[in-house]
C-alpha cells in the first residue's frame, strides 16, 4: 500500500522525521508513536499528499481522495454555520463532486453513518456546540462517507472520553477488516497494546515492538 524509500518529511526544507524505509501492507493497522516533535503529524501530512518529501520518496498509488486525512482537533475549525448533518455530508464529495447534490440514497448512507457513531439525535446540532468526544464521532463519520482506501488520523482519542473510544475503535477494526489501511497517530500505550499488533515508533526502533513487516526506522547520524 505504502512504500517509503529513504523517506524524511518536514516543512520548509527542514527535515524532522528520521529516515523511514519499508513499507505498510495494505489492509494493516499501525499506530504511530513517538516523542512531541518527532515528526509524526509531519509524516501522516506527508502520505496526505499535503506536504511534499524533504527526501527520499513516499510511494502510494492512491488518488488524493482516496486518503482520508483526520487532523488533530486543535486544526479544525467547528464554527462555520453548519448542522451536524451538514458537516457529515462533506464526506459525499469525492462522490458527488462539492457542487452536486445530496441524493436520497447519500442522505440514507448520511444517517446510517450518524447512527453508527451514536449521534443521530444531533443532526441539528451546531458543531460548536459538542462536546470533544461528540465533535469526534462526527467527524469519524464523515470519514466513514468519504470510502477511503487509506486512513490517516492524528491523534483522534486525545482528550475523549473513554465511552467514545471504545466506540470508535470498533469502527476502525470494521475498516481495516473492510480492507481499509489505518496509521493512528496514538500516545495512550495500553490503548496500542489492546487493540494494535502493528506499531511504528519515530523515536528508537531497536525499542519498538514492529512485527517483521512493518517499517524499520533508523535516525540520520549527525
Amino acid at each position: 500500500m505504502i512504500v517509503f524509500k529513504s523517506l524524511r518529511a518536514g516543512y520548509q526544507g527542514q527535515a524532522v522525521t528520521p529516515v523511514i524505509t519499508g513499507q505498510l501492507l495494505a489492509g494493516s493497522m499501525t499506530a504511530l508513536m513517538g516523542a512531541n516533535g518527532s515528526g509524526k503529524s509531519t509524516l501522516l501530512k506527508t502520505i496526505a499528499g499535503l506536504l511534499p518529501p524533504i527526501s527520499g520518496q513516499c510511494e502510494l498509488l492512491l488518488p488524493r481522495k482516496e486518503r482520508g486525512w483526520l487532523p488533530q482537533r486543535t486544526e479544525l475549525e467547528t464554527r462555520f454555520p453548519l448542522t451536524v448533518f451538514e458537516l457529515v455530508s462533506i464526506g459525499c464529495w469525492p462522490r458527488c463532486g462539492w457542487f452536486g447534490g445530496i441524493t436520497r440514497t447519500l442522505r440514507k448512507e448520511i444517517w446510517l453513518a450518524l447512527e453508527a457513531v451514536q449521534m443521530m439525535d444531533y443532526a441539528d446540532a451546531q458543531p460548536a456546540t459538542l462536546s470533544g468526544g461528540q465533535l469526534q464521532r462526527v467527524l469519524f463519520a464523515r470519514l466513514m462517507l468519504q470510502r477511503s482506501r487509506l486512513w490517516l488520523l492524528d491523534e483522534p482519542f486525545n482528550g475523549i472520553d473513554s465511552q467514545t473510544v471504545t466506540l470508535l475503535m470498533s469502527i476502525l477494526q470494521q475498516q481495516q477488516q473492510a480492507g481499509t489501511t489505518l496509521l493512528v497517530v496514538l500516545h495512550d500505550r495500553p490503548l496500542v497494546a489492546r487493540y494494535f499488533t502493528d506499531v511504528l515508533s519515530m523515536d528508537d526502533a531497536s525499542h519498538s515492538q514492529m512485527p517483521t513487516h512493518s517499517l524499520p526506522l533508523r535516525r540520520v547520524a549527525p
